[in-house]
């Protein structure tokens, strides 16, 4: 598992300048290490330069010492190592310096002055004291061993240090563009998920939305047919037992009718009404992955019902439907202009729907009073009109017991605008109340 930024920021606890304790351990260890060295190798400088083999032992441990700064001041470790070089002390503190000051995030003409400054002293110091042996008669070898001498010394405690510090260096930059992109991704995988989450919410709200108002499309018109039949069934149960056998018959059928709209409503519902939520240790991919095929499997659900799959409504039906009022007792007229064809099963269902609503309002809110129902077929659009008189009992809606939720009107004028058309609806001059309504055919 990667770290990401910031779990690495997190994970900064050492002390002073240290990203961790056991690199606070390890800078400690080396810097004892190089104490140690410089002490030692102090003795025989002490000697040499003519002075105290305490102060030479001191002096080492002190220029030794100073590799504990390595990461905090790469430039002075590097330049204490080349101050001390003349002395023969410090090769250690020379390296890892080195390799320090390489890894930084340094310029790089720094690094290379600071190599080439201890790539010299380096190879001069290593020519002298070469020299000083052969001619003490330690080394018998040839002239040309004192340059190669110095040139492979200084390239031996120079070069490999140097290229280490910048591959290590360059592969650290890597790793920190590599977990900042890494932190990148990991919001922006949020957002997404967020954001299919809102669209799945949106897309259930909608199909929530469309299920209700199919809903009360079928309760509302249906049962208020039901409930005028039943009334009607029970004036006339004595006077007219014939009339009634015929309500008693008109209800069974509206009513299986109602329930067959039903159950296939219910079954869209239940095929694509999975909500998404994330459980716990669930990835966000998961969870973005999830939300969308909710969104998708909403979208599909409509997309079915609109295309037809579910069978729906029709302008077809539309002569049923207004012989079903006329069975209850309203007088209607249905009047057609235009020649009849075919359009997009949202906008027949739509447009069937819009008078059903207003039928149903009829049944509510004026009984008994004459309506009118005119369907315009148009070229590029369906017109549709439903007004009614005014009711000869006002009384009467209430008398029946049929309740109103206020929403039908609402629902024709969201199905109607979501098409792109115009819903108007209003009480007319003369008492009575017009739902008109026009949809595009495409």
């Amino acid at each position: 598992m990667t770290t990401t930024g910031e779990e690495h920021a997190r994970a900064l606890t050492g002390p002073w300048w240290w990203a961790r304790r056991r690199s606070a351990v390890l800078d400690g260890g080396l810097a004892l290490l190089s104490a140690v060295e410089c002490a030692a190798e102090g003795v025989p400088f002490a000697r040499e330069a003519g002075i105290p083999v305490s102060v030479g032992v001191v002096f080492g441990l002190i220029a030794g010492a100073v590799l504990l700064v390595r990461r905090k001041w790469p430039i002075a470790v590097v330049l204490v190592a080349i101050a001390v070089t003349p002395a023969e002390m410090g090769f250690l503190m020379g390296v890892v310096g080195l390799y320090t000051l390489a890894s930084c995030e340094l310029p790089r003409r720094v690094i290379g002055a600071l190599s080439g400054m201890s790539l010299l002293g380096t190879a001069v110091v290593t020519f002298v004291r070469v020299r000083q042996d052969m001619a003490r008669g330690d080394l018998t070898l040839g002239d040309w061993f004192l340059p190669f001498a110095a040139v492979t010394t200084s390239l031996g405690l120079t070069a490999p240090p140097v290229l280490l510090g910048l591959y290590v260096g360059a592969r650290r930059r890597l790793m920190e563009s590599l977990r900042e992109r890494a932190d990148s991704l990991e919001r922006e995988l949020q957002l997404l998920a967020e954001r299919a989450e809102e669209r799945a919410e949106w897309a259930r709200n909608e199909e929530r939305t469309r299920i209700a108002r199919e809903m009360h499309d079928v309760v509302a018109h249906r049962v208020s047919l039901m409930v005028v039949h039943a009334a009607a069934l029970q004036a006339v149960a004595r006077k007219d037992p014939e009339k009634a056998v015929r309500n008693a018959a008109l209800v069974g059928d509206m009513g299986r009718q109602a329930l067959t709209e039903l159950r296939e409503m219910l079954g869209v519902l239940r095929a694509g009404g999975d909500a998404v939520r994330r459980p716990s240790g669930v990835p966000l991919a998961a969870v973005g992955e999830a939300a969308e095929a909710a969104a998708s499997r909403a979208a599909e659900s409509r997309a079915a019902v609109e295309a037809g799959a579910v069978e729906g409504p029709c302008l077809s039906e539309l002569e049923e439907l207004v012989g079903q009022s006329a069975a209850a007792g309203m007088v209607v007229d249905l009047s057609v202009e235009g020649e009849a064809r075919s359009y997009p099963a949202e906008v027949e269902q739509t447009a069937y729907r819009v008078v059903q609503e207003a039928l149903t309002n009829v049944h509510k809110h004026a009984a008994g009073a004459k309506t009118y129902v005119r369907l315009a077929h148009r070229v590029s659009e369906i017109a549709m009109q439903v007004e009614n008189e005014p009711p000869p009992e006002p009384a009467s809606a209430s008398a029946a017991g049929l309740p109103s939720g206020g929403n039908g009107l609402v629902g024709m004028r969201e199905r109607v605008v979501a098409l792109g058309g115009v819903f108007v609806s209003g009480p007319t001059d003369a008492g009575g109340f017009r739902v008109s309504a026009v949809i595009p055919a495409v």
